[in-house]
């Protein structure tokens, strides 16, 4: 019984042995990854926002003189030309008014030519000296304000027929087509001079050319400009996509809740008539595109594994860096990294009595004075890189043929936001990367 019993507990500890041996090898080789292919494609770096799709001009058609509106000519979607009568205003009261005035322009008339009589008989006796010079001056007086009365009986009267052959007919300013009505034949409109007056029509100048106004965040403005191409779409028509030009960006700044926005005026062929005044749009700025090009997922350019250590992470992906550089960036390079490591080391060891920690101090201030040249260095060496258009490298991780970890060093273009440019001389086509770790 014992003998059995402790077979027993041997066989027992040999299968837990086994377990721990089987998880502690898969914790420490026994990965699995998720790999995705670099391919081919066209990318489009964009900035999206939204706008409203309007016409390019509108004229707000107001009445200018006051009145019941006698006939309306025209309606909504209308074509008009300019001077086409839109609607005709009441004149009986105007006419009225006019035979008034022209009733007071007659007795204005015959004051004056009256007063002009008197004058000059009274410039005759003047020349005989038979009158003072006060009554020849009153005289002149008299004649020069009857002739200023019968002046602004005149005017009155010509202000009356203009009201009643011109105002009171309501006429197109431009060609166009009529968006808004707002009379009826019965209503009383208001002098445009009044505070209470209002547009009795809208007249677009063209629908055949239309213009989106889109709100861009202070954040992304500084990526548009004129004449860039536009990209949009409507809900209302779905599966279509229009094309525009940015005509104009606004300077004055829209705040809204503490966003600071900016108004971006985009042209907009409307040939076939499709866009309506009004209609909502969802707006891409093309900033940067490229087609048949090398791409990968963001995801893939920003996976580390988890099965090496920071150290190593960091020992691969400088020896991948190397393929990228001449033979004298490599010198520098691994100069500078053999000299951060023994500063790294001295620092570490550096902790052995004040004596020595006071000589370590000074040997590492040494260290750093000729430490910070060598960055300097790299620094004008990374300026004079800003200087040519900016290049950026990301690490690719993949398994070799052998099946170990390796990584890779590559130029990065445009992005989209999901995957990103490849630049590279090799022909990385269908080469699988490490996209995630599985769980």
């Amino acid at each position: 019984m014992k003998q059995a019993f402790c077979l027993k507990v041997i066989a027992l500890c040999a299968a837990v042995f086994a377990l721990f041996a089987s998880c502690s090898a898969n914790k420490a080789g026994a990965v699995s990854y998720e790999f995705t292919g670099i391919r081919r494609g066209n990318l489009e770096r964009t900035v999206s926002s939204s706008g409203t799709i309007n016409p390019v001009a509108t004229v707000r058609v107001l009445p200018r003189m006051s009145g019941k509106v006698e006939e309306v000519h025209f309606d909504y979607n209308d074509t008009v030309k300019r001077g086409d009568v839109l609607a005709r205003l009441n004149t009986d009261m105007l006419r009225l008014q006019r035979d008034q005035l022209n009733s007071s322009v007659q007795k204005a008339r015959a004051n004056y030519e009256l007063q002009l009589i008197n004058f000059r008989s009274q410039e005759a006796l003047a020349e005989r000296g038979l009158i003072s010079e006060f009554e020849l001056r009153s005289a002149r007086t008299n004649l020069n304000n009857q002739r200023a009365d019968l002046a602004v009986a005149e005017s009155n009267l010509r202000v009356k027929e203009t009201e009643i052959n011109q105002y009171a007919f309501i006429t197109s300013p431009i060609d166009g087509i009529v968006l808004d009505r707002n009379i009826n034949v019965g209503d009383t409109v208001v002098d445009s001079a009044s505070n209470n007056s209002s547009s009795i029509f809208t007249i677009a100048e063209n629908l055949r050319e239309m213009q989106i106004e889109a709100m861009v965040g202070e954040l992304d403005v500084t990526s548009i400009s004129k004449e860039q191409q536009v990209r949009f779409t409507l809900e209302s028509l779905p599966g279509r996509r229009f094309r525009g030009v940015v005509e104009n960006i606004r300077m004055i700044p829209v705040v809204s809740s503490g966003v600071v926005s900016y108004t971006v005026i985009i042209n907009v062929d409307n040939r076939d008539g499709s866009l309506m005044p009004g209609m909502t749009c969802a707006v891409d700025f093309i900033v940067e595109s490229a087609e048949d090009i090398l791409m990968v997922p963001n995801a893939a350019l920003r996976y580390l594994p988890t099965s090496l250590s920071a150290d190593q992470v960091s020992e691969m992906q400088f020896n991948a860096s190397l393929a990228n550089m001449n033979e004298e960036q490599k010198e520098a390079a691994i100069k500078a990294r053999a000299e951060q490591a023994a500063a790294q080391r001295q620092t570490q060891n550096s902790n052995q009595g004040l004596s020595q920690i006071m000589m370590g101090n000074q040997t590492n201030a040494n260290r750093m004075a000729g430490g910070s040249g060598t960055r300097r260095q790299a620094g004008g060496s990374g300026e004079a890189r800003r200087a040519r258009p900016t290049v950026v490298y990301r690490n690719l991780w993949f398994v070799s043929g052998d099946g170990k970890l390796e990584v890779m060093q590559v130029r990065t273009g445009i992005s989209d936001g999901v995957n990103t440019e490849i630049i590279t001389d090799e022909d990385l086509e269908g080469r699988q990367v490490i996209l995630r770790e599985r769980i």
